[in-house]
This record gives C-alpha cells, structure tokens and sequence, in this order.
C-alpha cells in the first residue's frame, strides 16, 4: 500500500511538473519573445517569509491567499531574524549568521557567518536579496553569484528599482552610489550638497534624492542630480521618507509634528503638480515608517498598538491593532506590490493589499509538540500531504507542490476548532530581549553619548548592553539607559548600535543616526602691540583636535570682522577708546566647519589716532612764495603736523585744535596759479593720521577767496605735469 502511494506521488509530480513547464513556455513566448534564447526568465517573488521564534522554524506566506503553504526548520536563529528570499534560495539573516536553506526541498544547505555584527537591511530585487550593513559599509549580495562590496564608509538606508540597482548614500562624503545588478564596485555619480540632509527614495522605479535641509527632491541618474522640484512644505532633517513613491505621491513623515505629507511627483516629469497633502496621525504617537506599496501607504503606531493604512490621496483605509507582542514590528515592501507586518515574534502577519489598503491579519500558530501526532494531519486522511487551510507547522515534503495561488481563502468553521480536551498550547521559554528604543546620539570631542530605552526582556532580565561602532564596541548593564563612547576620530562619522542581552542571547540592534565627534578649536592668547596700529596684533596657533584650520576670524570692537589664515593681523582703523580683539579659529570636520572659542584682549591705553582737516590756504605777501595752510587737529595730545607743497615747500609744527602753519618756498602752478598741499599729523606715539591734501588757488594776502579743489589721499595725479616740471628746472639752473 505504501508502494502504490509512492508511486501515485510520483505520478502527480510528473503530472503538475509536466503543466508547470508548458505554462512556463506559454509564458516565456508571450513575455520574452524579442528575447535572445539564452536569455532566463524572471520571477517576481511572490508572498513573503518570517521567522517564529518559538518553533525555530520559517514560515512562507502566501499574500494573494492570507495561506500558511511553506515551512523550513532553522533551528537557533534569534529573535528577530529576517528572513529573505531569492531565485530558489532563502536566507535567515541574524545579526552573525546567515542560513542558506532551498525553496523547493525546504532543507537547510549551508550557514555562513555575517560580514558585520549588525542588522542589516534586506532588499529583495533581481539578482539579489541584498543585505546592506549600513554602519560597516558593507553590500552583501545573496545572488549568484554571491558577493560583497564595500561602499567604504557608513550609509544611510539603501533604496533599490526593479532591475536589482542598489543605490546608497555615503553618510560622511554625501555621495550618491549605485551598484547595478551584478557589479562589484560601486560608482558615485552625484552627491549631496554639503551641510545638507538628504534620504533616498524610488519615484517612478527611479532612484531620487529627497534634500530636507533645501527642501527639495531630485531625480538621480547615471551623470549626477537631474530634474528637481520643491516638496512644497518645511521638512525637518529627521523626517522619514517611504523607500518608494505610492501612486505618484511620496510620503515623508515628519515625526516631530505627528504628520504625514503625500508630496506629488508629477513635476520630476514635466507634468502638473498639485500641492502636498497633509495627514494628520495620531496625537502622541510614536511610529515605525512610512512604507509604500502601489497605491498605499503603511504606518505603524507603536504606541497604540496599531496599523494605519492610507491610500496616495491621503484618506485613510484602515486601522488595525497590532498582536500584543513585546518588541517593534517590522515593515516590508514586497515584489508583489503588499507590505508585510511582521510581529516581533513572528507569530503574526498583517498582509495589506497595495490597492485598497485593506489588511488580513494571518496568524502562524506553533502547533504542540507533544500531542503525539504529526501536525497538519487528521485522523480521517492520514495520507494527506496537503498543509492545513490555516498556519501549519510542519515542514512541506520536498515532493509537494505549493497550492495555487489562486485558491481563495477557506473560512474557519466549527469543525476546525480542537476538541475541548486539547492540550493547552506550549508556553515558550525565555528568548533574547527585543530591539532596544529611541536609540539616539551626541557627538563630543572624540566620544559620542548614546541613549535608548530599556529592550522588552522577553522573560529574562536584561543583562548588558552591547554598543557597537565601526572600529569598536564595548559592553555595559543592563540597567544603563545611556553610555558614552570614547577613543573616536573626531571628523569621522559613526552610527552606533545598541542591541540587548539576557540569558537567552543577544537582542536585535538598533542604530542611533550617524554622528560626527568633533570639538572647536581652543581659543588662542591674543597679544596686542605697545605700537597698537603700527604693530600686528599677533595670537598663538590654538589646539585644532584634529580639525583642519580655514581661517581665523578677527573682531574688534564696533568693527566689521576679518578673515585671515596667519596668526597675525595689522589693524587701525576703528574709536580711540578701549577697544577689544577678538580671534577664533575656524576648523573643517569633513563637510562641518565649526567656530572655535574666543581669544581676546583689551587695548591697554586709549589709541591716540589723530584727524586733520585743512580748513584755509592762503599766500602770506602777494607776490611772495609763502603760504599759510591753515589746519582743524583732533587729539588727545598735541600731535605734530608736516605740511608739504607739491613742486617745493615744507614745515613743521605742534598742532592742536585749530592752527595756521607758514611753508615758505612755495611757488604756484605759473599757467593756473594753483598749488597741491598735504598734511600729516602724528603723535609722540607714533600714531599718524590719514594724510589728507588740498589742491587749488590760495587766497590771496588778506583774503578774497581762491578757487579749491579738495583731494582724498588717492587723488595726486593731477599734478604730476607741475611736478615734473619743476624738477626739469631745478636741474637747469
């Protein structure tokens, strides 16, 4: 009897066998028909994987149907394993391994170990599933070919379009990088404006840079930023943007104000586009998201327990509560165009159809293992090897076809229900703690102060913290709420990652958002000159902590600033009053530049900078070669003023207030009878005035008037022509 039941096994999988290929090249003539030969067809996947913690297995559920139709048995993996699937392989991910296992046997092949101790995020696209570990800068991808490439520093979560381009953005330069399906090198065609927050994102299955400190958003192509348009609203650096675009609209979440914003795309097009729509989420919430799919848009509400579903207009679908699970659900986009919840567990899957928004809560039911019988089976079809129309729990054979995917959903009646002497179900033992909350960040001088919100033990106590950064790690109690990290190269970014443990293992880890430790500059000792005005004002090269020197800037009091990149500057023009010197070094940390503390310094005594204004110039005898120049002095001692005509004529003398000082010698232009006059007024400090300069006709002796033309220091060429010629003269007699 077991013979010819093996044997009609065999049958009917030659039989569904023989079906599958001829639907297979039905479908590769009306798909692939231009296609060269060689070329392989593509599947999307189709539904979505989770792992149960308590019965160590993964679970496959099938979205279109709300059906259980899979399971393979990894045991060991932690809680909150992602599972991934790709062209005929699955993975567990875990933070330090990976569990390769087959689609079609259901069998565990290999585990390899992880190239960083993190969680990473998973990207199922053609070629891939990728894994992204965004604080080592490690690309994982899980195709065959398997490979890993190094992005070289730390990014921000990836985005990818459907023909398996990964794109990624360099936290600490602000590249934008993409690595197509197959390369094992990335390139970095664009990047961020520096000083300027930016998120990635797909519109339109084209990669975009959303920019919230411009408040923009770009399209991203192979030769840099294309075509960009204003979101149309004040998006703040922390805001949330959906990994891809919902009927056209993008949303952003803006978790400070509790809304949600539906910016359309149609301008990247050229098209007409309407303003943002504005959704109002619950007042107090706190939420894991957004996540788009076709038409729809899913946000989690962890502090109601709950999952809002809206459509690309904004209006909102559904509501639905959440399992009461310890720990944060997880979000996913699938290739079917739904999103997955995830419960933290893995006992519940919430599948909310991309077109309408609608949910259907399927749950994954451990069945107990200590009732003697073989789950999935019953007692009137021993032979069946058909899975049970709710969450099985047992593995698939290998021989088995899943069910078509177009079954519709059977509902549960009275006669699925256990017996009332059905054991009680199996209480799990303790597993690792969940994922740490609000994970967040400070920078300090080469430290950063991290700090979170106790994990869920998951029933036993917390134990430690483990803390995690690129370059290091360190471990603390598990009653800490905060740490500070030490030994960091100010300048260099870092995304640290929390993660709880207790006597079941270690938890999931959690990021805080990169951070750069740097501190300003020292301020240097500024030191003032007795010739204050004559002498530079000089100031030490102050400690930089390992930033790079751009300039100094200088103040002085009642002043506009100046810039210099020497520790020394020569000023003199502001009050005569106790003014103060101020310099700070200004430093570079990547793309910051931070103002160092403030250097100063009082000038000791008043500065004694003397102004003169020539007020009369006069010829003493008519006909005579002497000239009275009359000067107006401000002090605040009696300077010294020199009086000089061009072509001849010089004096000297105190000067203060108003004075009259005689140069004799002088003689005037003979064609215009003018003459050029400059003084200067100078103190036994040394301090001198601008010089200033008259040139015109003196009055003559005893008054009358002249004809005057007053110069400023720079207006002297005009009597270059006399000057010259008295020069020929001088040398002729």
């Amino acid at each position: 009897m077991g013979e010819e039941r093996r044997g009609g096994a065999r049958h009917r999988r030659l039989t569904i066998t023989a079906v599958i290929v001829g639907c297979l090249g039905l479908l590769g003539v009306a798909v692939f028909r231009e296609a060269p030969a060689s070329q392989a067809v593509e599947f999307i996947p189709v539904g979505h994987w989770v792992y149960h913690v308590a019965d160590e297995s993964a679970y496959h559920v099938d979205g279109s149907t709300g059906q259980v139709d899979a399971r393979v048995s990894v045991p060991g993996a932690e809680q909150d394993s992602q599972v991934a699937q790709g062209d005929g392989s699955g993975f567990v991910v875990e933070r330090k391994r990976i569990t390769i296992f087959d689609s079609s046997t259901l069998h565990v092949e290999d585990a390899v170990d992880a190239p960083a101790a993190e969680r990473p995020v998973v990207l199922e696209v053609a070629g891939g599933p990728y894994l992204v570990y965004r604080n080592a800068g490690q690309v994982v991808r899980l195709g065959d070919p398997m490979a890993t490439v190094a992005a070289g520093g730390p990014v921000t979560d990836p985005v990818a379009t459907r023909d398996g381009t990964v794109w990624l953005h360099r936290i600490d330069t602000g590249a934008l990088c993409t690595l197509p399906r197959g390369a094992t090198r990335l390139s970095c065609p664009a990047r961020v404006e520096q000083r300027h927050q930016g998120r990635l994102t797909v519109v339109g299955d084209r990669a975009a840079l959303v920019d919230t400190t411009a408040d923009t958003v770009s399209l991203v192509h192979d030769d840099g930023l294309g075509t960009t348009r204003p979101l149309g609203f004040d998006a703040p650096a922390s805001a949330r943007v959906a990994a891809s675009d919902a009927g056209g609209r993008l949303a952003l979440l803006d978790t400070e104000h509790g809304t949600m914003h539906l910016v359309d795309t149609a301008g990247l097009d050229g098209r007409p586009e309407s303003a943002p729509v504005e959704v109002e989420l619950p007042a107090d919430g706190e939420f894991v998201g957004p996540v788009a799919a076709a038409d729809v848009v899913a946000v989690v509400n962890t502090a109601g327990n709950e999952l809002l579903t809206y459509d690309s207009t904004g209006e909102h679908r559904e509501t639905t509560r959440l399992p009461d699970k310890e720990g944060e659900p997880r979000l996913v986009s699938g290739e079917d165009d739904r999103i997955y919840v995830d419960s933290p567990d893995g006992s519940h899957v919430l599948v909310v159809d991309g077109s309408d928004g609608s949910v259907l809560d399927v749950p994954v039911v451990v069945d107990d293992p200590e009732s003697g019988e073989e789950p999935g089976a019953s007692e009137e079809e021993p032979d069946s090897q058909a899975l049970p129309q709710g969450p099985p729990s047992t593995e698939r054979p290998a021989d088995e076809p899943r069910k078509q995917r177009e079954e519709p959903r059977r509902e549960r009646t009275p006669a699925d229900e256990p017996p009332a002497d059905t054991p009680p179900p199996v209480v799990a033992s303790a597993t690792p703690p969940g994922a740490p909350g609000a994970v967040s960040a400070v920078a300090g001088h080469r430290s950063a102060t991290v700090r979170w919100r106790a994990a869920a033990d998951n029933g036993a106590p917390v134990t430690a913290y483990h803390l995690s950064w690129p370059g290091g790690s360190t471990r603390v109690a598990g009653s800490a709420g905060q740490a500070t990290v030490t030994g960091l190269a100010n300048g260099t970014a870092y995304a640290i990652a929390v993660a709880a443990e207790n006597s079941a293992g270690r938890g999931p880890a959690v990021s805080a958002a990169a951070v750069i430790p740097l501190r300003a500059a020292a301020a240097p000792a500024v030191n003032i000159p007795a010739q204050f005005g004559l002498q530079p004002v000089t100031w030490n090269r102050p400690e930089l902590y390992g930033g790079t020197l751009v300039h100094y800037v200088v103040s002085v009091t009642g002043q506009a600033d100046q810039t210099t990149a020497e520790p020394s500057l020569t000023l003199t023009s502001f009050a005569n009053s106790g003014a103060t010197v101020t310099v700070r070094a200004v430093t570079r940390f990547g793309s910051r530049t931070v103002t160092g503390e403030p250097g100063s310094a009082t000038v000791p005594n008043p500065v004694d900078f003397p102004s003169v204004k020539i007020t009369r110039v006069a010829w003493v005898v008519a006909g005579g070669d002497r000239l009275a120049v009359t000067v107006d002095v401000t002090a605040e001692s009696t300077p010294t003023c020199e009086v000089s005509v061009v072509g001849g004529g010089n004096a000297s003398g105190p000067c203060s207030g108003t004075t009259t000082l005689t140069v004799p010698g002088v003689t005037a232009n003979p064609a215009t009878g003018a003459v050029q006059v400059s003084v200067t007024a100078s103190t036994t400090s040394g301090f001198a005035s601008v010089p200033v300069s008259w040139l015109g006709t003196p009055e003559p002796a005893g008054g009358g008037g002249g004809v005057v033309l007053w110069l400023g220091p720079g207006v002297l060429a005009a009597s270059h022509w006399w000057t010259n010629r008295r020069r020929r003269e001088e040398r002729t007699r």
